[in-house]
């Protein structure tokens, strides 16, 4: 199967996380997820960790150039060299220049931007959701999910067209049931 350097893209709730897990089993590579790294480090409370979490409990970005360094280590493991799947990266225009930098000094090429899209009402529904079901505190305010939706709708979703002139985003419906999107998913890579 070609076509196995991916990007999963899209807001906060969109089920990237869900998706990433079955994807990843489906094109057998690792899955790059900055939010579980950033989640690991604030958990075992590392700097990286305190950082983050100062940035992530306001609902904002933590800074590029620490993203950046972490993904550019990640990429560069053994095991992503035959295909990865990014999730949650590059969340700004300057982190997908940063991207094509890194994919150009190790000599990858990006397959496909999996653009998976729902609306800002669900968004909201599914933050609140996953709130009460994973304790996660980044989801549970009003106030934190709005400044999420806003910085993603500023800083992430230029991201698309950042990429779409280079003909790499694959837009995705992200409402039904989890297979129903995940077999739109699959048609992507024939």
């Amino acid at each position: 199967m070609s076509g196995k350097n991916v990007i999963l893209f899209g807001p906060p709730g969109a089920g990237k996380g869900t998706q990433a897990a079955k994807l990843r089993e489906f094109l057998d590579v690792p899955h790059i997820s900055t939010g579980d790294m950033f989640r690991y480090h604030m958990k075992n409370d590392t700097a990286l960790g305190r950082t983050a979490k100062e940035y992530t409990n306001q609902g904002k970005l933590v800074p590029d150039d620490v993203t950046i360094a972490m993904v550019k280590e990640r990429l560069a493991r053994s095991d992503a060299r035959g295909g990865f799947l990014l999730d949650g990266f590059p969340r700004s225009v300057p982190q997908a220049q940063a991207l094509d930098q890194i994919c150009k000094e190790n000599g990858i090429t990006l397959d496909h931007i999996i653009n998976i899209s729902i609306s800002d009402e669900e968004i909201r529904q599914r933050l609140t959701k996953r709130a009460a079901i994973e304790n996660r505190a980044d989801d549970a305010d009003p106030k934190v999910i709005q400044n999420r939706i806003n910085t993603y709708k500023n800083q992430s979703e230029p991201c698309l067209d950042y990429y779409r002139p280079k003909g790499l985003v694959r837009d995705i419906a992200g409402l039904g049931t989890i297979d129903a999107v995940f077999e739109s998913i699959k048609k992507v890579f024939g």
